[in-house]
């Protein structure tokens, strides 16, 4: 019963780490989802390719000229980018996709080249 509980909590511990995709290390700085794409660029650099993926529409936002910012009665279409990152041969290549200027999701591909 003891070594059950002991094996339980190891793989407790073991979990978080396997399913966290949604953040990437370049080098010892680290991106997540949610980021901007200027602060991926000034951590990561540039990447080796970038690729237009379409456009998604969302509702329209309006800043005010007090910096209010309120819903807009109307749809607006936001680009949508696919940017890669090779980190060569012995590592995974990374795809990040932005929806607008934000980083939306972290995948991974094959290795890079």
């Amino acid at each position: 019963m003891k070594a059950l509980a002991v094996v339980g909590a190891g793989l407790a511990l073991a979990l978080p780490t396997a399913v966290q995709a949604d953040s990437m290390r370049c080098g010892t700085r680290l991106v997540s989802e949610g980021d901007g794409k200027d602060k991926v660029r000034t951590l990561c650099g540039e990447p080796t390719s970038i690729s237009f993926a379409g456009y998604v529409g969302g509702p329209g936002y309006y800043t005010g000229p007090y910096d209010n910012t309120y819903l807009w009665p109307g749809w607006t279409t936001v680009p949508v980018e696919i940017w890669t990152y090779n980190f060569g041969p012995s590592k995974l290549l990374r795809k990040l996709r932005f929806i607008g200027d934000q980083l939306d999701d972290i995948q991974t591909d094959g290795y890079g080249y």
